[in-house]
C-alpha cells in the first residue's frame, strides 16, 4: 500500500493562505453526485465532469494537506466519475489503492494498476474516468520540481523537463518515493505545533517536501537537454550566463552578440569560449538545443495534433528542408518518422 495522508479527519477543512508556509488543507465530504462533480471539477479547473451512481450508495470525500509546494490528497469515491482536467503547473502522480479507472481515456488509454504509481500527463488537457475508487495523489508545483531538476540534473532553466509520464518505473525508485511519501506523511499529520513556533517544522516539511521532488525525479528523470557541464567549472560564470540566456530565449532570433551581451563578454571572446568549453561554436549550440525540443514534441505529439514543420517553426526552424536534414544527422531518422512512431 501507498503511505499519504491519514486516514483520520484533517487538521482543518479550509484552504489557509496566510499561514507561514500558506497551509493548504481541504476536505470536501457529501453524499450527492451534482454537488460531488461541481466541487471536484472546481479543485482541478476542470470542465465536463460527470457523476454517476453505481449499485453502491453514493458518497464522496477529497481531502488535501501540505503546502504550495507539495500536497498529498485522497479522493474516496463511491461511483463513477468522468471529467476533463485542462494543463496545469502543478506535476501530479496518483494510485489507486481500490477500485478502477484510467488516467486519460481519449490519448494513452492505459487503465490503472493498484498501488502502481501513475503520473498524469498535465502538460495537456486529459480527461479522467474512475469508479468505486480509493485515489491517492501527490502534488507538486512546478517551480520546486524544476528547481530539484536543475540541482540533480543540471537542466538549467527550460519550460519542459521532458519527462515521459508513461516511463516504466524502477522497483527502486518507487520503493525510495513510498519511503519519502511516508516520512512526509507522518510531519503533516503531526502538525507544527508543539514546536518552537513553528519554524523548525516548517524547514523539516520543507525538506521532507524536497526529498519527495527527489523521489520523483528518480522514478520519472527529465530528458531535457542538460547545460554542458563544463560551464560548472570554477570561474565559468559567464559561460554559464551565456548558456542559460540560449535555454531562457531559446525561440527567440539570438545573434551572437545577443548571447555575448548577456554573458558581458564579447563576440570573439564567447565563439572562443563556447568552442573551447562545449565543443560547439554559440549557435551551434543553440540548434542543438533547439533540435532536441523539436524532437521532445514530436514524441509527446498526439495523433493528427501536430506536423513537422508546426513544430520546427515553433522552434525557431523556418527552412524545412535544412532543418530535416539538421535532425536526421543528430537523431538518425527523419523527423516524420519520430512523429508516426
Amino acid at each position: 500500500m501507498m503511505a499519504t495522508v491519514d486516514d483520520g479527519p484533517l487538521h482543518q477543512p479550509t484552504l489557509d493562505t496566510h499561514a507561514a508556509w500558506h497551509d493548504v488543507r481541504i476536505e470536501a465530504v457529501g453524499s450527492d453526485p451534482e454537488t460531488a462533480a461541481a466541487e471536484l471539477s472546481a479543485f482541478y479547473s476542470g470542465h465536463d465532469w460527470a457523476v454517476v451512481t453505481t449499485d453502491r450508495p453514493f458518497s464522496y470525500r477529497y481531502s488535501a494537506v501540505g503546502d504550495g509546494d507539495v500536497t498529498l490528497r485522497r479522493l474516496q469515491f463511491s461511483g463513477g466519475l468522468r471529467g476533463t482536467v485542462p494543463p496545469t503547473d502543478d506535476y501530479i502522480v496518483q494510485w489507486l489503492t481500490t477500485g478502477a479507472g484510467n488516467p486519460d481515456v481519449l490519448q494513452d488509454r492505459v487503465p490503472v494498476v493498484l498501488d502502481v504509481p501513475m503520473l498524469f500527463p498535465t502538460a495537456r488537457e486529459f480527461v479522467v474516468e474512475y469508479a468505486d475508487h480509493d485515489q491517492r495523489l501527490v502534488h507538486m508545483s512546478r517551480r520546486l520540481v524544476h528547481e530539484v531538476a536543475d540541482e540533480l540534473f543540471h537542466t538549467g532553466p527550460v519550460s519542459d523537463l521532458g519527462i515521459d509520464h508513461l516511463h516504466p518505473l524502477d522497483p527502486a525508485a518507487v520503493a525510495r518515493w513510498r519511503s519519502s511519501l511516508h516520512l512526509l506523511s507522518r510531519e503533516l499529520r503531526e502538525g507544527p505545533s508543539g514546536r518552537d513556533g513553528g519554524r523548525s517544522g516548517a524547514l523539516l516539511r520543507a525538506a521532507l517536501s524536497r526529498a519527495v521532488v527527489v523521489a520523483f525525479l528518480r522514478m520519472y528523470p527529465p530528458r531535457a537537454v542538460a547545460l554542458p557541464a563544463s560551464v560548472f567549472l570554477p570561474r565559468r560564470e559567464r559561460l554559464r550566463a551565456a548558456v542559460e540566456y540560449i535555454h531562457e530565449h531559446i525561440t527567440e532570433p539570438l545573434r551572437v552578440a545577443d548571447i555575448a551581451l548577456a554573458a558581458g563578454f564579447s563576440v570573439r571572446a564567447t565563439q572562443e569560449a563556447f568552442q573551447h568549453s562545449i565543443g560547439r561554436s554559440p549557435l551551434h549550440y543553440l540548434q542543438h538545443i533547439r533540435l532536441h525540443r523539436v524532437r521532445l514534441d514530436l514524441q509527446h505529439a498526439g495523433p493528427g495534433t501536430s506536423s513537422v514543420r508546426e513544430v520546427a517553426q515553433r522552434w525557431g526552424f523556418e527552412h524545412l528542408g535544412r532543418f530535416s536534414a539538421a535532425y536526421r544527422v543528430a537523431f538518425g531518422e527523419y523527423p516524420h518518422t519520430t512523429l508516426r512512431r
